[in-house]
C-alpha cells in the first residue's frame, strides 16, 4: 500500500492566456480544473502507472468536495479529514506566446491540532509494515516545522517507509528524522547542507553525505538539466529530456510517484530512476496537472540517459 498525505491540497485552475501581461485586461483562451496538491498529484500519477494508493489529507467545503469527487472518479481511494473552510484554489497562468508559467497560489487556512492528528491516524491505520507513506507539499499556515519529523519518527517505529517532498522548515527539520527518500532541488540542497555548490560533482558528494546520515535515497532535482539519484554511496546522473512543455506543475510529484511505483513493483534502482525521468518529462507535456500518458512514458524511457558519477 502507498498512502499519500496532502495537508494543503488545492483546486488547480489552469488558464491559457496568450500574451499575458500585468495591468491590462487578459482574456482566457482555455480553462481547466484539476484536483491538486503534491500528494494528490502523486496519487494521480500512481494510478496512471497502475499502482493503487490511498489519498489522505485535509479537505473542506465545496472545493474539497470537487477534489474528492475528481479523485474517486479517477479510481483513487480517499480518506480525508474534513473542515468547514473551503480548500484553497490556485491559479496557473500559461502564456504560449511568451513561453511563461505563472502561479498564483492562495495560502490556505490554519488547521487545528485535532485535524492534524486525525490525518495522522488515517495514514497510520492504512499503512502496514513495509508500506510507503508520501508526505508531500506544504503544511497549513501556522503549523510547526517539526510536524513531518515527528510523523516520520512515528512511522519508522511501525517499519513504514516515508518519502518526503517538502521545502523550507518542514524539509530542514524532517531530514533530521531520516526519511527513506527526499527530493530537494539544488537550492534546497544548499540550505540543507549550509554549502554553496559550484558544480554537479559537489552536489553529488552532498547527496552521498545525506545517504551516510541515514537517508536511503536522495534525489537532487536540476530542473531542465535532469536529476541526481543517490543511494548506497552511488550517484546516478540522469540528463533532462527535451520535450514540448505544456505545464511544469507536478513534474517533481511525478518523479516521486515513479520512485514509489518502482519500489512497490520490485524494479531495480537504475530502472526506477529511468522511469522517474520519463514520467517527469511526460508530465510536463500535459496541460494543467493531468497525469502523463503511459504510451508517452514508454517512448521517453528509450531516450533516458544515465551515467554513474
Amino acid at each position: 500500500m502507498i498512502v499519500t498525505l496532502t495537508l494543503a491540497p488545492a483546486l488547480d485552475k489552469t488558464a491559457v492566456i496568450p500574451g499575458f501581461a500585468a495591468d491590462r485586461v487578459n482574456r482566457v483562451q482555455s480553462l481547466r480544473l484539476d484536483a491538486g496538491g503534491k500528494g494528490i498529484n502523486v496519487s494521480k500519477v500512481l494510478r496512471a502507472l497502475g499502482t493503487d494508493s490511498l489519498a489522505t489529507g485535509i479537505l473542506g467545503g465545496s472545493t474539497g468536495r470537487f477534489i474528492e469527487g475528481a479523485l474517486k472518479q479517477a479510481g483513487i481511494a480517499c480518506d480525508f479529514a474534513w473542515v468547514e473552510q473551503d480548500t484553497r484554489t490556485n491559479m496557473k497562468v500559461i502564456d504560449p506566446e511568451n513561453h511563461t508559467n505563472t502561479d498564483i497560489n492562495e495560502p490556505g487556512a490554519p488547521a487545528a491540532e485535532a485535524v492534524l492528528e486525525s490525518v495522522w491516524q488515517k495514514a497510520a491505520d492504512a499503512a502496514k509494515p513495509g508500506d510507503i507513506v508520501v508526505l508531500a507539499g506544504k503544511a497549513p499556515t501556522g503549523t510547526r516545522d517539526t510536524l513531518f519529523a515527528e510523523w516520520i519518527t512515528q512511522f519508522k517505529t511501525q517499519r513504514i517507509q516515508v518519502y518526503m517532498d517538502a521545502d523550507a522548515g518542514l524539509l530542514i527539520e524532517g531530514v533530521k528524522a531520516c526519511p527513506a527518500l527526499i527530493k530537494p532541488n539544488d537550492a534546497e540542497l544548499e540550505r540543507l547542507t549550509g554549502e554553496h555548490f559550484e558544480n554537479i560533482s559537489q552536489m553529488a558528494e552532498a547527496a552521498k553525505q545525506l545517504n551516510a546520515q541515514g537517508i536511503e535515497t536522495v534525489i537532487v532535482s536540476l530542473g531542465g538539466d535532469g536529476a541526481l539519484f543517490a543511494r548506497d554511496g552511488q550517484v546516478l546522473r540522469c540528463q533532462g529530456l527535451k520535450v514540448p512543455v505544456q505545464s511544469t506543475v507536478g513534474a517533481g510529484d511525478s518523479m516521486v510517484a515513479a520512485m514509489a511505483h518502482g519500489a512497490a513493483s520490485g524494479m531495480t534502482f537504475r530502472e526506477t530512476c529511468a522511469l522517474a525521468m520519463a514520467v517527469s518529462a511526460a508530465s510536463v507535456m500535459m496541460p494543467g496537472t493531468q497525469s502523463p500518458e503511459v504510451g508517452t512514458v514508454r517512448q521517453l524511457l528509450q531516450q533516458v540517459k544515465i551515467e554513474a558519477m
